[in-house]
């Protein structure tokens, strides 16, 4: 399995970035996704996860009602819809692929077998 993560810039607070992650392997449809991010000296950190079917998400406290993940699993990709940025996202943003269709844990990096390159998200106040 193969992750490409794209669509990182910068952009001044309050404006949007969509993420996307595509996949390739045929196991893509059957395992939950997620995305993290790291700041320069930070640990990666858990921001939004969706399970294979798109029914049930999650996401991280610090952008709920901003961050809006979704799936097309006709294209193999994950999305990261980022809205009303704010200059503490900046970071480099991967996305993850699950063991499994849904666990608990899949706000932990252990979840996830396989990770994208990153693609860098840099928000100006």
């Amino acid at each position: 399995v193969q992750l490409q993560a794209s669509g990182g810039g910068s952009v001044q607070a309050g404006g949007s970035l969509r993420l996307s992650c595509a996949a390739s392997g045929r196991a893509f449809i059957l395992d939950a996704m997620g995305w993290f991010r790291q700041a320069p000296g930070k640990e990666r950190e858990f921001v939004a996860a969706i399970t294979w079917s798109g029914a049930t998400t999650s996401y991280a406290d610090s952008v709920k009602g901003r961050f809006t993940i979704s799936r097309d699993n006709a294209k193999k990709t994950v999305y990261l819809q980022m809205n009303s940025l704010k200059p503490e996202d900046t970071a480099v943003y991967y996305c993850g692929k699950g063991r499994q269709q849904f666990s608990s844990s899949w706000t932990s990096r252990d979840f996830y077998n396989y990770w994208g390159q990153g693609t860098l998200v840099t928000v100006s106040s």
